[in-house]
């Protein structure tokens, strides 16, 4: 079989181990579906992020050590001739939302989300047809600039119940999901220039992703002003002239369109390598877009300079707290005594064990009170809240503790979560904004 991603990291996988139990085909896939050994950590309703479809189900077939097994059989030629068109692997994989909860917690690091992108491109590759709403959701970073240009209409959706329904029979978006509007002006094009701060600061790059840049510019400013408040000389990653925004390809490489995610990401790689070779930091806001240059590049085949770039890049969280460890960050932060927040981190921030400088950065903001929600996915996971099929599961995920720990708070608590998709469930689920720490931070600055 040709293999759409590079699972080379798992070639020395079950070397020498006779119980190993690897598949007969896939190779380092087949070995990386092989790192489950069907333990079933991922069955079970104890606090954490893994497994949030078996959470909301308490069905098997939708855990991760149910998908792994399906994988395996598929490439033990159990599945028949086209296991990849399988109904058995469909029905498995229809519920994974690919939150890197079993990445961290399982005692494997079994990386289902992966997993999961090779299995949807081998089943474009035997021939299914991409349907269109995957091509919707998937070229988000294309349609997202002309995204104006339907606002009337999607204003007018919201108001019409039965235009939702019109569109959901012809999209398979749900009716009742809302859909973000389009901010009046992009972030890139309400900037003038591409360096901002001080000359003799020292130099950052900020990696502005599709969904700051075009639907939450407020992020993206509040953070070019508080680096440069900092202190820092900050250069905004652009692509080439001509050429639409950067995007890290993370909508394509869930959908299982490995080209167009790996032409992304090689635009990508080319706008950061000036910076990464001059020693800059690359900063980053969306966890799942910042991350994917951390973890999934590695996958995507774009040779060495991938190891460089994925250890300079940084959420903005992380990039703070470690230049405060440092004694290089001298900001202050404080806001009115007894402002309360409730933060709700990000999967793939838990994933990646990001959520420790989320604590550290709001911790030294003075008159603070902090709170996490201890929660698992919360169900909206990029593209999967908005299919029309999965928007009961999606709510329900939201409903095993997120949503409730919201109602419980009063009005007057301001909630912080840095995914695009993570607000965007909270403001359907329970009717109230919710902002990134960038702004956060940036309202509460102390200026000198």
């Amino acid at each position: 079989m040709k293999l759409r991603l590079d699972w080379s990291a798992y070639d020395g996988y079950g070397a020498g181990d006779a119980y190993a139990a690897l598949p007969a085909s896939g190779e380092g896939f087949g070995k990386a579906a092989a790192v489950c050994i069907g333990n079933r950590q991922c069955q079970r309703d104890e606090k954490g992020v893994m497994c949030p479809s078996y959470r909301v189900t308490h069905d098997v077939q939708h855990s991760t050590q149910h998908r792994a097994a399906q994988l395996k059989a598929a490439l033990n030629g159990e599945l028949g001739e086209q296991p990849f068109l399988s109904p058995q692997l469909e029905a498995a994989m229809a519920l994974c939302v690919g939150c890197k909860g079993c990445k961290r917690e399982c005692p494997n690091g079994t990386d289902m989300a992966l997993l999961r992108a090779e299995t949807r491109a081998q089943k474009w590759q035997a021939g299914a047809a991409v349907p269109l709403r995957e091509r919707l959701l998937a070229s988000v970073p294309d349609w997202l600039p002309r995204l104006h240009l339907v606002a009337a209409l999607m204003r007018l959706r919201a108001r019409w119940p039965a235009l939702a329904r019109l569109m959901q029979g012809l999209t398979g978006i749900a009716a009742q999901r809302s859909l973000p509007l389009p901010a009046p002006r992009s972030f890139l094009d309400s900037v003038a220039g591409e360096v901002f701060g001080p000359a003799e600061g020292r130099p950052v790059a900020l990696f502005v992703d599709s969904f700051s840049n075009y639907l939450d510019p407020a992020n993206a400013q509040a953070a070019l002003e508080l680096l440069v408040a900092a202190g820092y000389r900050v250069h905004l990653l652009c692509a080439a002239a001509g050429e639409r925004a950067l995007c890290c390809g993370r909508t394509w490489f869930s959908a299982g369109l490995i080209d167009a995610a790996r032409e992304e990401a090689q635009r990508m790689v080319e706008a950061i390598w000036p910076c990464v070779e001059q020693g800059m930091p690359v900063i980053g806001l969306e966890p799942s877009c910042l991350l994917m240059l951390r973890d999934e590049y590695h996958s995507l085949g774009l040779g060495e300079r991938i190891d460089k770039i994925s250890k300079v890049a940084l959420l903005l969280e992380e990039f703070l707290a470690r230049e405060h460890e440092g004694k290089r960050l001298t900001l202050s932060f404080a806001v009115p005594p007894d402002t309360r927040v409730v933060v709700h981190g990000h999967c793939h921030q838990k994933a990646f064990g990001a959520m420790k400088a989320m604590r550290k950065v709001l911790s030294w903001v003075n008159g603070l009170q902090v709170e996490f929600i201890e929660s698992s996915c919360c169900g909206m996971a990029g593209g999967f809240g908005f299919e029309a099929e999965h928007f009961a599961v999606s709510m329900r995920m939201a409903e095993l503790s997120l949503l409730p720990a919201l109602r419980a708070e009063p009005a007057s608590t301001r909630i912080i979560a840095n995914g695009m998709s993570c607000r965007h469930q909270i403001l359907d689920g329970v009717q109230r904004d919710s902002v990134h720490l960038a702004r956060l931070l940036r309202e509460a600055m102390v200026c000198a």
